[in-house]
């Protein structure tokens, strides 16, 4: 079973937590919060965001790259991982 799965239930609270952090700085924009307000609630998203990617990507490291069943399944990992990061670090 993948990471993702076994995980499901602790991913998925996670993220209905950066959802309803989401809608925090929605409500604040609303009701013309002080930018200084915005912008730390933004910081707390990127940190949330950043955990989440930090856990989904050490799950991906362990199962899917260390432990792969072949080399052509590890090297596809390693792949996703490398193409992940690339992405991320953009």
């Amino acid at each position: 079973m993948a990471h993702t799965i076994r995980e499901k239930p602790k991913l998925l609270a996670r993220v209905r937590r950066l959802k309803g952090q989401m809608e925090a700085v929605e409500r604040a924009l609303e009701k013309e919060a002080p930018c200084g307000e915005v912008l730390q609630l933004l910081a707390s998203i990127r940190g949330a965001l950043a955990g989440l990617t930090g856990e989904v990507m050490e799950g991906h490291l362990h199962e899917h790259v260390l432990h792969a069943e072949n080399d052509r399944q590890r090297a596809q990992a390693a792949e996703e991982l490398a193409e992940a990061l690339r992405t991320y670090i953009r």
